[in-house]
């Protein structure tokens, strides 16, 4: 019970940490000192991620029904993300293609290439 717990645990916080990189734009000032006078020179360079401006509202709302087990078993993300209706139903009856499946629409669905997106 304990091991189910832990590795519950632990697949939520590797998915929660594989969000955290510079998804934010960050803007930077640049201080340069020359012979003990200072002279500010600023730089509006605005630095995001790749991740940041691919990332859409659909892959976030996909991405919570899938990880949720009860939508994601009942093909809740597929249901949202517009697949024929006899895929979801054969996902359901097989229990998510036999969890490989699911495991792979989730990949699809975290890097973007999940058709609907």
């Amino acid at each position: 019970m304990n091991s189910r717990i832990t590795l519950a645990l632990m697949s939520i916080f590797m998915l929660v940490g594989s969000f955290s990189y510079a998804s934010f734009p960050v803007e930077r000032e640049t201080v340069v000192t020359i012979n003990s006078e200072t002279s500010i020179e600023e730089s509006t360079t605005v630095l995001s991620s790749p991740a940041a401006l691919a990332w859409t509202e659909d892959q976030t709302i996909a991405t919570v029904l899938w990880a949720i087990p009860i939508t994601g078993f009942l093909a809740g993300h597929r249901w949202f993300l517009g697949s024929p209706w006899y895929w979801n139903l054969l996902f359901i009856v097989t229990g998510g293609f036999f969890l490989v499946g699911w495991i792979i629409d989730g990949i699809d669905i975290i890097t973007g290439r999940y058709p609907g997106l």
